[in-house]
């Protein structure tokens, strides 16, 4: 709906109206969020806990941004969890990337008494646009480069810092602990999570990925990864210096980043020196890259996720 009819208008009118888009999808989520009975635990069926708040926030860091949070109802202070989310490669996709991925998931931890952030990382939304031929130039900061010699280590860096910004933000409310904070990513919010574990910040306590790897599905292609080999290399590299607990969570019919690819990885991470917890977990759906995502596995990956936290309490 927000596309139609715009290109007869120019690059600039479009790149408008995206934003504003993006800035009433927001609008529409915080205000659903606060409406009676809107929370509503997908996993059960059943009504969610009265006393969690969910809102959509600005994030004033060096490249703003908005967030998805979610956390319990009080004065805290609550424990953080920060949730990273996957990439698209694509500008038109970042453009109309979802505020959340992973609401379902976002709601399990904030039921266990977290206070939920999943910042969109620069380049999504009004501000995803890439059109240098119409002099736009967007802020995407995750991209590998060439197949043949990709810069996965930077990429996955890239996270780690828009990570770090938010803790330091987020160090100055008085309802947010930061001094033991949980990171959670996805696919390439994984990937950047265990990049963000390689440099050993000493307010994280331990980090948890879901499908983490970049170069997946190159060309649209199932399990045709970027360079494999390359990415094997990158996770040892992170590997050699990552000294926080992980557990890295995968499915056997996930089409980006396959077992053999993900058990590859685990392998060179752990060689090196990293701590990893792996599971391999049986087939979720039509495709295993989503599992976080949907509301179906979260009885899937729960057990394996609480514990994993009672341990390292």
């Amino acid at each position: 709906m927000c596309e139609s009819s715009l290109h007869r208008f120019g690059p600039s009118l479009i790149a408008t109206r995206q934003a504003c888009c993006w800035l009433v999808a927001s609008i529409v989520i915080f205000f659903a969020a606060a409406s009676p009975g809107f929370s509503e635990d997908a996993a059960t069926g059943s009504p969610a806990a009265p006393n969690l708040v969910e809102e959509v926030w600005g994030l004033p860091l060096i490249l703003p941004s908005i967030a998805y949070v979610v956390h319990p109802a009080g004065k805290g202070p609550f424990p953080l969890v920060i949730m990273n989310h996957g990439v698209a490669m694509d500008p038109k996709q970042r453009s109309f990337f979802p505020l959340v991925e992973f609401r379902d998931a976002a709601f399990w931890f904030a039921r266990r008494g977290y206070f939920v952030i999943a910042p969109a990382g620069p380049g999504y939304g009004g501000v995803g646009l890439d059109m240098p031929e119409h002099g736009i130039h967007g802020v995407f900061f995750q991209k590998i480069g060439k197949c043949s010699n990709p810069n996965f280590r930077d990429a996955g860096l890239a996270v780690a810092a828009i990570d770090l910004a938010t803790i330091k933000y987020l160090s100055n409310r008085k309802d947010v602990m930061t001094d033991d904070v949980i990171v959670v990513g996805q696919s390439a919010g994984g990937w950047g999570s265990i990049a963000l574990a390689s440099e050993n910040p000493p307010m994280i306590k331990a980090v948890i990925v879901f499908a983490a790897g970049r170069g997946g599905r190159v060309d649209g292609k199932p399990n045709n990864n970027c360079n494999p080999d390359k990415l094997v290399e990158a996770t040892a590299e992170f590997g050699k210096t990552a000294r926080l607990p992980m557990l890295w969570i995968y499915t056997e019919n996930d089409t980006y980043f396959g077992p053999d690819l993900s058990q590859r990885m685990h392998k060179a991470f752990a060689g090196a020196g990293g701590d990893a917890e792996y599971h391999l977990l049986g087939p979720f759906g039509d495709e295993g890259h989503s599992l976080v995502d949907a509301p179906e596995g979260v009885p899937l990956w729960s057990p394996l996720v609480s514990r994993f936290l009672d341990r390292i309490k």
